[in-house]
């Protein structure tokens, strides 16, 4: 047995030398570590990004086999252009040389010197490490241009892998029509303490994120929530006794009686209150995608806060894409059975929209920007090859799961199962107050739930569109169920208060009154533009409230199905607890 362990351990540990390299991030001394340019870009933009070499810089002399560098979805999703630098790094090895000279004519001239008076930086990665440059500089008491020309690149080591890289730009040059520049590099090996596991904390910003005004945000959401809860239960609970005790006083009196007394209340329209909403196929459209956005939310959270995913570079994308398809059958369960619940027919209609609803409104904005972002000749420009895999996982994984989720739901959900008996006719509905009319109750019914979130919306904004890494997911969970309390608590107080003026249209009333949270995001994502960015431009002007919209409408249709299913539980309660002839 002891010559088989050896060699065994032997075809480990030449299996590990072949492999030795920045997909196991392990190397030898003196292997080549490859350093990749990815994208440039202004500033102020996030989002509009170019290739690297789109400036006229120069590449180093170093050919390698793998040009372009891809690793998943989420890198052709959000725009990654990774190509070799062409500079030679050997691990252990320090080194300072020329690498290239470029001759600036007045086309080069003018490309560098727009770049430079718009801010442009630029990316690179080095064993998935990011590191960020700036490519020059206004003199301040002139209209002198300068750019860095030399690289010094300081590489942290432990044992035989890389846990740190820091860039400084150094040799300033002006930068002048028919002239010539020449670009050096250094590298530096440092020997660090830094454990692996650790590498990326250096990216994290724990005071900006775990800033007392965040703590102080969740704390006071918490004690919103609190205060609601106890609010409704104390409000519903004496009010709800004092309506079964004068329905049980008036189930004891006689026919008579009953008909001279003033009977009103929520009870009067117990023949009409599970009546099928209007557009039962696009009702059960908006509930059914809601639940699935509001599975995928949650478990792509959960993933991101277990795996670490956000240390990898477009891993949380992609993690999204697949989890969201892989929820669909929520989507089906949900959707088909509040559809055959209402009565519908046409379930195989309805479990095409379901699927293609969200999906749709997605590619068509995409495409709009995918379209701006060809003509900018910008790396966010989704490539054809990406678009073919976003339509297979559509037609092959999202649409086969929401028909086994919409076969589940019709014949394990489906049967129409009321506390009351629908009455042939439908009730008048009486006039009431201007602000118990179902169109005031939506528009004020989200002005809660977003109380409790905007705060955290700003730093989820500034995690996306400004330069921070987003890693505190354990807020985002947190404020995910925050936000679900404050919304069915909100939509249930509504909802009473509409059946209570006799007005059983609950369903659609329930559902916008919920889903109006998204209409402040998108306000709120109007103010964040135009105070807190310098965001300018076509492209990213569009690619801002493009994204947006999807992002406000995604959160409007979870809300609006949290809304409508918490509702739809306190409505099937109430009326199964009082007596009805």
């Amino acid at each position: 047995m002891q010559p088989l362990k050896l060699i065994v351990l032997l075809v480990l540990y030449f299996a590990a030398l072949i492999h030795a390299d920045e997909d196991s991030h392990l190397y030898q001394d003196g292997e080549d570590v490859l350093l990749w340019m990815n994208t440039v870009g202004p500033y102020h933009n996030r989002q509009e990004t170019y290739e690297y070499f789109r400036l006229p810089f120069c590449k180093g002399p170093k050919e390698t086999k793998i040009d372009r560098h891809h690793e998943n979805l989420g890198d052709a999703l959000q725009g990654v252009e990774l190509k070799f630098s062409g500079l030679e790094i050997k691990f252990k090895e320090n080194i300072m040389q020329k690498y290239c000279e470029v001759d600036i004519d007045q086309v080069k001239h003018d490309a560098f010197a727009y770049a430079i008076k718009n801010h442009y930086w630029y990316q690179m990665y080095l064993d998935d490490l990011p590191i960020w440059g700036i490519v020059g500089e206004i003199e301040e008491k002139g209209n002198m241009l300068y750019m860095w020309t030399h690289k010094r690149l300081q590489i942290g080591y432990n044992n035989n892998q890389v846990v740190d890289i820091n860039l400084t730009s150094m040799k300033k040059v002006q930068l002048m029509p028919n002239s010539k520049i020449q670009f050096t590099y250094e590298v530096v090996w440092q020997p660090s303490e830094v454990p692996f596991r650790d590498r990326y904390e250096k990216y994290l910003d724990p005071k900006f994120f775990q800033h007392r005004i965040h703590w102080f945000s969740v704390f006071n959401s918490f004690m919103m929530v609190i205060f609601l809860v106890g609010l409704v239960s104390m409000i519903l609970m004496r009010t709800l006794r004092k309506d079964y005790a004068r329905y049980s006083k008036d189930d004891d009196l006689e026919d008579m009686e009953r008909d001279l007394g003033d009977e009103y209340g929520w009870k009067q329209i117990h023949g009409d209150v599970f009546r099928a909403p209007l557009y039962p196929l696009t009702f059960s459209v908006f509930i059914g995608t809601g639940a699935h956005v509001l599975a995928a939310t949650f478990a792509v959270i959960m993933f991101v806060m277990i795996g670490d995913l956000y240390t990898e570079r477009g891993t949380v994308v992609s993690t999204a894409v697949f989890v969201f398809a892989a929820m669909s059958p929520v989507n089906g369960y949900v959707g088909g059975s509040l559809y055959s619940r209402t009565g519908g027919k046409r379930w195989i209609r309805q479990m095409l929209v379901s699927s293609l609803f969200l999906p749709f409104i997605v590619a068509g904005t995409a495409f709009m920007i995918n379209f701006i972002a060809m003509y900018y000749h910008a790396s966010r420009a989704i490539p054809f090859g990406t678009m073919v895999a976003m339509v297979c996982i559509l037609l092959f994984v999202i649409l086969p799961l929401n028909l086994i989720g919409t076969i589940l739901g019709r014949n394990l959900s489906g049967a129409t199962s009321t506390p009351c008996r629908v009455n042939a006719v439908p009730r008048p509905i009486p006039h009431k107050r201007w602000f118990m009319e179902p169109a005031i109750i939506s528009i004020l019914g989200g002005i809660l739930p977003f109380g409790s979130i905007f705060i955290e919306m700003y730093f989820i904004f500034t995690s996306f569109w400004a330069y921070k890494i987003y890693y505190v997911y354990g807020f985002s969970l947190l404020v995910l169920l925050i936000l679900a309390i404050v919304t069915i608590c909100v939509t249930i107080v509504c909802t009473y208060f509409l059946l209570n003026s006799e007005d059983y249209r609950w369903q659609w009333t329930s559902f916008l009154a919920a889903s109006s949270t998204s209409v402040y995001v998108y306000l709120y994502s109007f103010y964040y533009f135009f105070f807190k960015t310098k965001m300018y431009g076509l492209f990213q002007t569009t690619y801002y409230f493009g994204y947006m919209a999807i992002f406000s409408l995604s959160m409007g249709l979870m809300c609006g199905a949290l809304g409508f299913i918490g509702t739809s539980v306190f409505v099937r309660k109430i009326y199964s607890y009082v007596k009805i002839d």
